[in-house]
Formats: C-alpha cells, sequence, structure tokens
C-alpha cells in the first residue's frame, strides 16, 4: 500500500500514478469459501445409505392438530418473527441505499426574485410624487453529480449491503425454525405434565382404596395403626406431588401464550396425551447436504461475505475519490424567454479527494475490518461444526430414549404384575405391608419414568428436526431485489 502512495505524491514518478492506480481497480479479497473440515459420514450414523430430510410442514407428522393450530398461529402472530420480517425490511431498504451512489444524482431547483423600488421627485419646480420600479427574475437549474468508482469503493459497500440483506433473510428462518420447535416443545412438555398428572391420579386412587382396605382390618383388629400410618405416609406423599406437576402444567401453557403472540388468557388448547401422536421417521443424509439446509450456517456465511466486501472497501479508501458535478439552466426577466439562448447557464467541475496524512486512520481501521473477516471465519467454521453436532447428539439422544422407553415400558408391565399380586395378597391377608409399599412405590417410578422417558424421545426427535434445518433449503429464500445468489453466495 505504501508503494501506491508513492505513486501519487512523488513527482518522479507521477506518469506512474494512473497505470499504478488501474491495476487497483477492481482489485480485492475475492469471497471463497474457507476450508472446512467436512466429516464423510456422520458418528452417529456411520453406515447410513439412505436419507430421510424432514417436509415443509413437520410438524403435522406427530399427528396433533392442536399443535398444528398453534404453530400456525405462532407463524403469523409471534415477535420475534415480527421483528425477523421487519429487520428484513430494514436491509432492504439499507441495500436500496448503499446502491444509489452507483448511479448519478439528479438536482432540480426554480427561484423567482422579485424587486420593488420607489424613490421621491425632490425638484422644487416640479410637483412632488413617488416613482416606482419593479422587477422580477426567473432561474431554473438542475445540477448532476457523480462518484466515478474507479476502485470499487461503492460496489463493494452494496455487495456487502447484499449480503447483509441475505443474513437477514437467513436469520428470519433460523427464528421461525427456532420459534415452532419452542411450540412444539413446550406443547409436548404440557402433554407430559398431563400424562404425568394421570399416573398420580390413578396411583393416588389406588392407594387410597388400599388405605381405606386397611383401615377396615384394623377396625377389625387385624393390623396395627402402624399399618394404617404407613399406607397412610404413601397417599400423603403421592398427594404433595400434585401441586408442582399442576403448576408447570399452567406455566407451560402460560408459555404458548407469549410464542403465538397472545396473552396467556387467550390460549384455550387443552392437553390431551402424549400416547396417541406418532413420531414420524428421519435420517440425516451426507454431512455436507447439512450446510444448505441449516439457515443458521448460511446466515453465519452471509455475515462472512459482507465482512469480506467491508474489507474491499477498506482497501478502497486508500485511493483518492474523483466525483463529477455538473449544473446547468435558464436565467431570464421573463418567464417566457427562459428558452432563449441568451438565458442558458451551466458549470462543470471536477473533485479529487486523497486522504494525505490521517495519522493512521485508514491503517487501522483496514486492521480492524480485517480482524472482524477473522473472527467471522471461525463463527462461520463453528457454525458448521456445531451444524454436524447437532445432528449426532439429536441422533443419539433419539436413539437412547427410545431405548429407554422401550426398557422402562418393559419394567412398568412387570412392576403392574407385581402390585397386582402385592394388592390381592394384601387384601387377603398373606403379605405383609412393606412388601405391599414396595410393590405400589415401584410401580409408581416406573409409570412417571415412562411418561418422562416418552418425552425425552419427543425432544430428540424435534432436536433432530431442528439440527436437519426443519425441511428448509437456501433455495426457499428469494434473494434481494437486483441480487442473484450466485453472485454473493
Amino acid at each position: 500500500m505504501g508503494k501506491v502512495f508513492w505513486c501519487f505524491f512523488s513527482k518522479k514518478n507521477c506518469f506512474l500514478a494512473v497505470p499504478c492506480l488501474l491495476t487497483a481497480c477492481g482489485l480485492g479479497p475475492a469471497y471463497v469459501r474457507p476450508n472446512l473440515d467436512v466429516p464423510t459420514a456422520y458418528r452417529a450414523s456411520p453406515h447410513s445409505t439412505h436419507d430421510i430430510w424432514p417436509d415443509k410442514d413437520w410438524w403435522k407428522g406427530f399427528g396433533s392438530p392442536d399443535l398444528n393450530a398453534l404453530i400456525a398461529e405462532a407463524k403469523i402472530a409471534n415477535f420475534d418473527i415480527q421483528a425477523a420480517v421487519a429487520r428484513v425490511k430494514q436491509a432492504d431498504a439499507q441495500l436500496g441505499v448503499t446502491g444509489a451512489p452507483l448511479l448519478p444524482a439528479l438536482t432540480g431547483n426554480a427561484d423567482q426574485t422579485w424587486t420593488h423600488e420607489s424613490y421621491r421627485n425632490a425638484s422644487l419646480s416640479l410637483p412632488r410624487n413617488n416613482t416606482y420600479k419593479e422587477g422580477r427574475e426567473y432561474q431554473l437549474n438542475a445540477g448532476i453529480s457523480y462518484e466515478l468508482d474507479l476502485w470499487g469503493r461503492l460496489r463493494a459497500q452494496q455487495e456487502s449491503a447484499a449480503a447483509s440483506a441475505l443474513y437477514s433473510r437467513f436469520d428470519q428462518e433460523t427464528v421461525a425454525l427456532t420459534v415452532v420447535t419452542s411450540v412444539a416443545t413446550t406443547w409436548f412438555n404440557a402433554l407430559a405434565d398431563q400424562d404425568r398428572l394421570a399416573v398420580l391420579a390413578r396411583n393416588i386412587h389406588d392407594a387410597q382404596s388400599i388405605l381405606s382396605a386397611i383401615q377396615a382390618r384394623r377396625d377389625a383388629g387385624t393390623v396395627s395403626q402402624l399399618d394404617v400410618r404407613q399406607q397412610a405416609t404413601l397417599v400423603a406423599g403421592l398427594l404433595t406431588q400434585v401441586p408442582p406437576l399442576r403448576s408447570d402444567l399452567e406455566q407451560q401453557l402460560n408459555g404458548l401464550g407469549i410464542l403465538t403472540g397472545h396473552p396467556p388468557e387467550s390460549v384455550t388448547a387443552k392437553p390431551g396425551t402424549l400416547t396417541n401422536l406418532s413420531l414420524p421417521e428421519l435420517e440425516p443424509g451426507l454431512p455436507l447436504q447439512i450446510l444448505e439446509r441449516r439457515p443458521d450456517v448460511q446466515a453465519a456465511e452471509a455475515n462472512l461475505v459482507a465482512a469480506n466486501a467491508n474489507l474491499k472497501v477498506a482497501r478502497a479508501n486508500f485511493f483518492p475519490q474523483i466525483s463529477l458535478t455538473g449544473s446547468g439552466g435558464w436565467q431570464s426577466a421573463a418567464f417566457t424567454t427562459l428558452t432563449g439562448p441568451g438565458g442558458v447557464v451551466g458549470t462543470v467541475a471536477t473533485s479529487l479527494v486523497q486522504p494525505l496524512f490521517d495519522n493512521g486512520k485508514l491503517t487501522n481501521q483496514f486492521a480492524q475490518t480485517t480482524a472482524q473477516r477473522e473472527e467471522l471465519v471461525a463463527k462461520y467454521r463453528k457454525a458448521v461444526v456445531q451444524a454436524f453436532t447437532d445432528v449426532d447428539n439429536a441422533m443419539v439422544a433419539y436413539r437412547y430414549a427410545t431405548e429407554q422407553e422401550k426398557l422402562e415400558r418393559q419394567a412398568v408391565d412387570t412392576a403392574q404384575g407385581a402390585a397386582d399380586v402385592a394388592r390381592a395378597q394384601l387384601l387377603g391377608g398373606t403379605i405383609d405391608l412393606v412388601a405391599a409399599l414396595q410393590a405400589q412405590n415401584a410401580l409408581y417410578t416406573d409409570e412417571d419414568l415412562l411418561v418422562q422417558a416418552r418425552l425425552a424421545r419427543f425432544q430428540a426427535l424435534l432436536s433432530l428436526y431442528k439440527a436437519m434445518g426443519g425441511g428448509w433449503q437456501r433455495s426457499d429464500v428469494s434473494a434481494p431485489v437486483g441480487t442473484v445468489f450466485n453472485g454473493i453466495l
């Protein structure tokens, strides 16, 4: 860069100034996607030979009409989505602002000047009177200004704004995917709370019926008061678990309010059960494919493209800015003669602004922009690795949640059989109360864990949907007006 400046300031090399500058015309770091460490297969499914990507409306695969209605409402009324849409509009407007200097700017104005003069006749021999003189002057002017973008500074600014406009679109899709999965997560949590309350209610009913039977046997003198107290303690312990579950259920429903853009009082959906819902099958393809299906990865790259363009701007700032201005118009004492030859006026000017000494401002700005680009390269690579990690983690979680649910279902079946036997023997007086209490506790614990395992399976599947981009593809997003994807990303 120092040699370029020497071309401007050295008389000896003045004839080299033009070719030196022209070689800089259009120069700059062309965007190249950073080298990425892309695995050939996912760690969680190294031998997968097929892929099943989510549909556009993937949430419908769960078979919950209430969930479908909640998501449809959220996609319209959610505040975060509305804010993201507004950011897209802002970015598009900024793109128009940034692109405006690439074309000449034309201004116009019209003036009318009116003059009035009066004087008194001071002669003693003539009657005194006042004399008036009026005049009108009309002027129409038009001006044009244009900056010669020899070094590509203005085009680089437009390139940066276009990449930012794309970023806003990818960010909007990321926000929408996050909102949809949040609605589904909240709804499934509410369903799980309802299922856990149902399990708790059944066990409380059974425990209370056994307590009544033991109390009857105490009245008959066949059991002690201690036996009654032990069963009563079990009932009381089960009852204490109702309030926190109801509290969490109400909070989950309240959470649907903010997600759907309404006060909690407007949420009318009533939770049912997770048991009747479906779990659609998913299978991610090659890791490289995920880069085109994750809007957050595309957003990170769009930010990097914008930073790359800003680096071009920072380089171009070292070179002079050359502007052309011109003005022309008509001036006349009578409006009807404005177009006459004698009324034409005009000026043409050229200006050149070259930084001579700025105490290192431009150099430091260039260093700052370079460092910002390096930061965004690291963030982009992290977004890519995070995408692979999210998919692997979701697949692992879903696999083991599925296995856990299967094992918990077997445990519930076993515990149910043991509880049924213990209940019959307890009522028949052939088993001690401690063994019966243990069988009851085991059944309740396994049933509650089964609901939680099923919820974990739903949550893992939601995570996999989100990790796979929720059915999104880059081709689903329209490029900003006047740009094309291939020209930016």
